[in-house]
């Protein structure tokens, strides 16, 4: 079981970081080079990049950033595994902001830019563009730093439960096992290994 909750905690953290760095090449590089073209060149590029990017590769990991986050907080319920389920709870809520900034803030400005129809017979081509690239710029930064800061987050659960289980074996191991009962044995009143040789002492010495 310990084994499907890592693969499942891996494959959301895999999903958010892969969507972060999307986003954070779209700020870094795609965007301010398109900045620097002139007003039919970003909307005929964006057009395109808008229509091709929705393939089965992007949506396993954007899609995936909710259901493995879902799927690894469900395999983490119970008190034994309630610190990583905090740090999954923290991560799936901002990739649950991030994708909602998605859905309403940069994908109608997808199909606003594709409502504008072919880029040659634009007759404002700079009114569309200043309809869309600052305000789609703003929204794709903020995705991406939600992002980034899940993937984080996430990183810092899979620490956690890889320390949970440690500390889970450590108390399951022999040694620790044999130590305890014998902790337990003195607690008790139960005699130790040196109560015979005590007794004899003391009754010598009265």
């Amino acid at each position: 079981m310990f084994a499907l909750r890592i693969a499942v905690l891996v494959a959301a953290t895999l999903a958010t970081g892969l969507i972060a760095g999307v986003f954070y090449a779209y700020a870094m590089s795609v965007m301010p080079a398109l900045g620097r073209g002139d007003d039919r060149t970003i909307i005929a590029v964006m057009q395109k990049i808008n229509v091709v990017i929705i393939n089965p590769w992007f949506l396993v990991g954007f899609v995936g950033t909710l259901v493995f986050g879902v799927a690894a907080a469900a395999l983490h319920l119970g008190a034994d595994h309630r610190a990583t389920l905090i740090w999954i709870g923290i991560a799936l809520a901002l990739n649950v902001v991030a994708f909602a900034v998605t859905g309403t803030l940069n994908v109608p400005l997808n199909d606003q830019l594709a409502s504008a129809g072919d880029v040659a017979a634009l007759a404002d081509p700079a009114a569309v563009r200043a309809d869309f690239e600052s305000a789609w710029v703003r929204w794709n930064i903020v995705r991406a730093v939600l992002h980034t800061a899940a993937f984080l987050v996430l990183c810092g659960a899979l620490f956690v439960a890889g320390m949970q289980h440690g500390r889970a074996n450590a108390s399951a191991a022999p040694g620790a096992t044999e130590t305890s009962e014998a902790a337990s044995m003195s607690g008790t009143g139960h005699p130790g290994p040196y109560a015979g040789r005590q007794g004899i002492g003391a009754r010598a010495l009265g």
